[in-house]
Formats: C-alpha cells, structure tokens, sequence
C-alpha cells in the first residue's frame, strides 16, 4: 500500500468537518476546477489533494491561488472539503498554487507545495504540515525546502511526491523540464539529507513523479511527451519505471496512461479497500480547458509479472441504470461464442470496472465477423422498455461494434422493437437504449462488428 494511518485520526477528522458530498462519475466533482491530483490513504479514508483551476474561459495562463481536499470511503461518492492552504498560507510566495502532495510522518502530515516565490528564480517548492489529513495546516519552514538556488536543482522546480521507506527512510522526487530530481529527506521530514542526485533511466520523463512501493518493488509513474505516446508534445501520458532501490536506477516499462483531453496530465496511483487506482485529471468537466481541469478516478490492474496494465479512461460514470433487471431471470443464447469465452457473463449482474475489464468471464464471438446475435429467453412474457449493454474491448481481435439493433420476438418473428433511440457503441459505460414497451418472452440484440474486427459484451441488461 502507497500510505497509510491509523483509522482514528480520519475519524475524529470527518466529525468535526462541514462538508459538501457529491456522487462519483468521471470527473468526480464538476462544481470547481480541480488538477494535478495526490492521493493519500487515512484509516478507510482516501484523500485527493488537488490543485485548483480558476481561469476564466477562453484563459490562456493558469490561475492557482490554493489546494483542495476530496475524500471517499468507497472510491464512488465524494466529499468536497475545500480549500485547505492557499497561497496566504506561505508569507514568502508569489503566485502560483501548483501541483502538491501530502505525506504522513510521526502523526503529523507534510504538504509538500509548488509556489512562485518572491525571491530570486521562478518555481520553489515549499512545506506546510498539520496535525489532521484536513489540517489547518501551517508554513513549516518560512522559506523553499528546494529552490534555484539548491546543489543540482532541477531546470523547474515543481511537482514534489514524497515516500517513506518501510525502513523510515524519506525520499522526495520532483521536476520538469526533463529534470528528474531526488534526494532523501531528514526524519524531520522538512531538510535533506545529502546532495540532490539525478536518478537514471527514467526515459522520456518530462514532469509529475510519483513515487511508490509495492510487493517490494519500487514504482515511478511520471508525465512524458515524446512522440511514442502522445499526438504532439503539447500533451503528455503517464510512463512508468520500476527499481530495487527508491533511487533507482529505473528500468522503463512502458505507458500506464494514454494522452487525456487536457495538454497536461498528474498521476497519483493508490491502494485503496483492496484495489488499485488511478488518479488523475482531464479537461471533461462542463466548460473545461487545458487550464481548467478537472480530476478522475479509474481502476488500475498489474500483471502477474507486477507490470502494470494501461488505465482504460472511463468518462461520465458508466454505472448502471436503475430499473428492474429482467435478464437475471432469463436463460441467455447466442449465434456464436467463442470457446474460451463465456455466455453466462451477459446476465451475471457484474458492474464492470472498464470496456477491458477480465476480472470475471466475459463473452466475445471471436473470429466471427459481420453481424451476430445475442439474446435472453423468458419461460412467460415480461415488459420490456431498455436494453443496456456493457461493449467489451480487448484492445485485440475484439473491438467496439460499428452499430447494434435491439429486436423482440412477436410470437411467430422478430421485429425490431418500436421507437427504439440510438444503440450506444461507447466504452467504459452501460449505453442504454430506450423503445417503446413490449412484452415478449424473447428480446434479441443484433450487434454489427467493425471491418476486420469480431465483437463481445460485458454485461447486457433488459429493463423495465
């Protein structure tokens, strides 16, 4: 696990909180601009400590002026606790509330800050510490832990991730401008401990370390904008290295996140009641931009080997509808499946993480082409008014079908149901499609593969 501390702490902290809760979907809140994410586990408590966006529309510079909290009990409804430290907090910064992260030691938690100083250079990055995961947090130092002027400083001081070994050890990774930056921290946690050294081997790095640990192998996720992941070095995905020691050297092992819609991108990755995440952010929210972004959760997988597979981005929620779900009661069918696949999947009532999801069986009709069907059969008649499937996609021989068409069985044919909406064809989400009610015992979903490519579901649910 990345970080953690004792339940107690985040229980006494939530009841003495005023807080405003909203419902996840991806971005998780929409009411503020929110970026460059750090995620930290309290308890059964996992905080967000995000950035915040406020440039007006049509902006073309950031304006940050402080930090906000989010927290979840169960990585799907989230509370907005504000701002927690802001620009004023720091007596010698500028301008510039960039990216920060927060790290527990000794019972108290270090924030860890990039500011505009009003000294001589640009970026700095400071350190405000509290007694609680929401603070009031206060400037620990009255000056830059790393500024211009620091032995070896990086060519832009900014973005700080901060570790604790399991030894006690502390170690903060920072930087931009293709400048990687570490050096380990005093147990004070707030002075360095020797020379700041340049780690080796992190290929392509550009900005946004994130440092951490897992079954005893050390993990470097960061921002990269060559030409081997994103369409123009304006954007940026998320690569990563792996290592035996928390200053490598790293050995690359590929891209865990693809280019998102804002230019800029922050990774935080966590372990949180079990399972892995992603954090980052996008410019989805309603009016976003490259400088009004907002922040995302999704699920994050590793391979047996502990390599990561790449984040499947989910957009907009992807939960499923709410109504009576007749296709647990029917007996499934289709025109192909594939042997290895499984056509009990469709109606299992599993809710998909991601379009990649093989955590449970999943049904697919590879190498079949063209048009195949699926359909659930009921003994007695029942009312039917939405169909919702959960498309699969393997990033392989199975993709995304071109189109789809929801028919029923009238007693002696099928026909295709009446007014039916558009049959969504989108990944990461239940695409539900809406049709005047029938009652039928037989209800058929026809799915049309893209050229050169077969086709599979997740899950298919026929409501009421």
């Amino acid at each position: 696990m990345r970080r953690s501390w004792p339940a107690v702490l985040a229980a006494v902290v939530l009841t003495l909180t005023v807080v405003s809760p909203s419902s996840a979907v991806n971005p998780i809140i929409t009411t503020r601009y929110t970026a460059d994410p750090a995620a930290l586990v309290v308890g059964n408590t996992l905080y967000v400590y995000t950035g915040h966006d406020e440039a007006p529309a049509g902006g073309t510079n950031f304006v940050m002026r402080d930090w906000q909290v989010l927290s979840t009990t169960d990585a799907t409804n989230w509370t907005q606790h504000g701002a927690r430290l802001s620009l004023g907090d720091f007596p010698w910064a500028g301008a510039d509330a960039w990216a920060a992260e927060v790290e527990p030691r000794n019972g108290r938690y270090y924030w860890y800050v990039s500011i505009n100083g009003n000294g001589p250079g640009w970026m700095n990055i400071g350190v405000a510490v509290g007694d609680s995961p929401l603070g009031p947090f206060t400037d620990a130092i009255g000056g830059p832990l790393i500024s211009d002027s620091t032995p070896n400083s990086s060519g832009l001081n900014i973005d700080p991730t901060v570790f604790v070994d399991d030894d006690g050890q502390a170690y903060l990774y920072w930087g931009s401008f293709w400048g990687v930056r570490a050096v380990r921290l005093n147990p004070d946690m707030i002075s360095m401990n020797g020379p700041v050294i340049t780690p080796q081997g992190v290929t392509n790095f550009w900005e946004a370390p994130w440092l951490f640990k897992r079954n005893g192998v050390y993990y470097l996720a960061y921002a990269a904008n060559d030409a081997g992941c994103v369409s123009s070095s304006s954007f940026a995905c998320i690569r990563y290295a792996t290592a035996s020691n928390p200053l490598g050297p790293w050995t690359h092992r590929g891209v865990v996140l693809d280019q998102v819609s804002s230019t800029t991108n922050h990774p935080a990755i966590i372990e949180f009641n079990g399972q892995w995440y992603m954090v980052y952010h996008t410019a989805d929210a309603p009016g976003g931009g490259n400088f009004r972004r907002s922040v995302a959760v999704d699920r994050l997988f590793f391979n047996a080997d502990g390599t990561m597979q790449k984040v499947a981005q989910t957009r907009g929620g992807g939960g499923p509808p709410s109504g009576t779900n007749h296709a647990r009661t029917a007996t499934a069918a289709t025109s192909f499946v594939s042997a290895w696949e499984n056509l009990a999947a469709v109606n299992d009532g599993f809710v998909p993480a991601n379009s990649a999801d093989r955590t449970r069986p999943v049904y697919g009709n590879w190498p079949q082409q063209g048009t195949q069907w699926v359909e659930y059969r009921w003994t007695n008649p029942v009312s039917v008014s939405r169909s919702a499937a959960y498309w699969f996609d393997d990033n392989q021989g199975i993709d995304l079908p071109a189109s789809c068409q929801v028919q029923y069985w009238t007693g002696s044919a099928y026909a295709n149901v009446p007014n039916q909406s558009a049959c969504g064809v989108a990944a990461n989400t239940f695409n539900v499609t809406t049709f005047s009610p029938v009652s039928t015992t037989r209800l058929r979903l026809n799915i049309t593969a893209r050229s050169g490519f077969s086709t599979g579901m997740l899950e298919w649910m026929a409501l009421n």
